[in-house]
């Protein structure tokens, strides 16, 4: 946990949280991405950097209050920091919503205002919220007025015909007025008509000068720049001028490039685990999992790119592709997947 007084509420732990700490962890923080950062892909990550901020997948604020509550908050006591990414845009249920997964002890609250997809734009919030900045404000405002910890938001630098250079100061204005310090900028704009999620992942052109603009203009607030980011080469940079860099794609494709050593670069602390060494306290993990009823692909998708770049990395993928799903399978085959990487090696 962070640092603070907690109090049990048997769904996890909530804590007395300080900003600031918390704000030092967004230094580098791994993008909230739907069907990829779940609670295993969490845990994986977790065992790669202690210092880093977690997110979870977005998930809606009708869908906390009405729905699984267990498989859509439940986490691991040793994912913290780890923050929740709410979707919504009625205040009053995402208030809610809010107050059930500080019950289940997140660090943060994150409210999604930068999702391009269409279910997302069909339930009037994501990335479309940033035409409404006075309903977002109010949303946070009710969040905030709900909940003990941080609320923050992550966005966009405009949608479709938005003029960034007016839209994305006018928003941090209003939704900053409303008691939200700390902002995450996707450097892109989110064209709702004509491209695909994937197409808005890629094809609007990034603006970082504009998001170092923001900071200029509004020095008092946390500002973390995603986007395009692929390396902590490519990242470190960034810490100069700004607060945080928030990696999604390369975090979960290429794990150990961003995570393994991130906590001595980004953090100054020690040199993290190898990526043999992650594996093997993965398997605690899975052999619980297992116990549990889950099955072995539920963890392992999530670790394919362990190696990427490596020898024997193609083998320990297509070994835990092919087999994973498997009836029965289980920590024998992360192991023997490993052989191929441990013999290449030697």
């Amino acid at each position: 946990m962070l640092e603070g007084a907690s109090k049990n509420l048997g769904c996890g732990q909530v804590t007395e949280k300080t900003p600031q700490r918390l704000e030092h962890h967004a230094r580098l923080s791994v993008a909230p991405m739907m069907d990829w950062t779940d609670r295993h892909c969490r845990y994986l990550h977790r065992r790669m950097s202690k210092h880093a901020l977690l997110y979870t997948e977005m998930v809606t604020a009708p869908a906390v209050i009405h729905g699984d509550r267990e498989r859509l908050l439940g986490f691991n006591e040793t994912e913290h920091p780890v923050a929740v990414q709410l979707g919504g845009s009625d205040p009053k249920q995402l208030a809610e919503a809010a107050r059930i997964a500080e019950d289940y002890g997140y660090d943060e609250i994150n409210l999604n205002c930068g999702c391009p997809s269409d279910r997302v734009q069909s339930g009037s919030f994501g990335a479309i919220l940033m035409e409404t900045p006075a309903l977002v404000a109010e949303c946070c405002a009710q969040l905030i007025a709900a909940v003990d910890v941080p609320v923050t938001v992550k966005c966009r630098i405009g949608v479709d015909d938005q003029e960034p250079t007016e839209v994305l100061p006018d928003f941090l204005a209003r939704v900053s007025s409303a008691g939200v310090g700390r902002f995450t900028i996707h450097a892109r704009k989110a064209w709702l008509q004509g491209l695909s999620p994937k197409e808005n992942r890629d094809i609007p052109p990034l603006d970082y000068p504009l998001v170092h603009e923001m900071k200029a203009v509004f020095p008092h607030l946390h500002l973390s720049i995603n986007g395009g980011i692929e390396s902590l080469d490519q990242a470190e940079p960034f810490l100069d001028a700004l607060d945080g860099v928030m990696i999604g794609r390369a975090a979960y494709h290429t794990p150990s490039d961003i995570l393994l050593d991130a906590d001595r670069r980004i953090f100054g602390g020690r040199v993290g685990p190898t990526a043999e060494e992650v594996v093997m306290e993965m398997l605690p993990y899975i052999d619980q999992h297992l116990g549990a009823g889950g099955k072995l692909h539920h963890v392992t998708r999530h670790m394919l790119g362990l190696f990427q770049g490596r020898p024997g990395a193609r083998m320990w993928r297509r070994y835990l592709s092919e087999n994973a799903h498997k009836d029965g399978a289980g920590c024998d085959v992360v192991e023997t997947a490993l052989g191929f990487v441990t013999q290449q090696a030697a």
